[in-house]
């Protein structure tokens, strides 16, 4: 998939194990997000775990998109002191975490914390110098 200009405000690093990426607030930055995370999974033979981690970013980039306003970062680590897992981050620059809630059947969202949770090994936030960073584990298989 190629990338228009606009989508990807900048690269800030996809050598060796460790990629960054960050996106306008914009609703094009959630398909960009998927396609970038899809290719650079792809690049270190991490197909196995592309799918769910392209869906969980999409769900927290989406997020991001709801409530905060301004760039929204994306990074994959994938250090050897996790025990063979990936390390994926969504940054924003809204301070409050997000809130896991249940949603109702009819609800068209407020899934996807859940989904987060439900999917990964471990997740959680921190506060950064400038708003959050949702973070998830996701098993690799060895």
């Amino acid at each position: 998939m190629r990338l228009l200009a606009w989508e990807v405000i900048g690269v800030i690093d996809t050598d060796g194990d460790c990629a960054e990426w960050t996106f306008p607030a914009e609703p094009g930055a959630v398909r960009a997000a998927r396609a970038v995370v899809r290719g650079k999974l792809h690049g270190w033979h991490l197909d196995c775990v592309a799918d769910l981690a392209a869906l969980l970013v999409s769900e927290l980039v989406t997020n991001a998109l709801r409530h905060a306003t301004g760039p929204i970062g994306v990074r994959l680590v994938r250090p050897a002191g996790l025990g063979g897992g990936l390390l994926v981050e969504v940054s924003d620059p809204l301070p409050d975490p997000p809130r896991e809630r249940v949603a109702r059947d009819e609800d068209e969202s407020g899934r996807g914390l859940q989904l987060v949770a439900g999917s990964s090994r471990r997740w959680g936030t921190r506060p950064g110098t400038s708003g959050k960073t949702v973070w998830f584990e996701l098993a690799v298989p060895g």
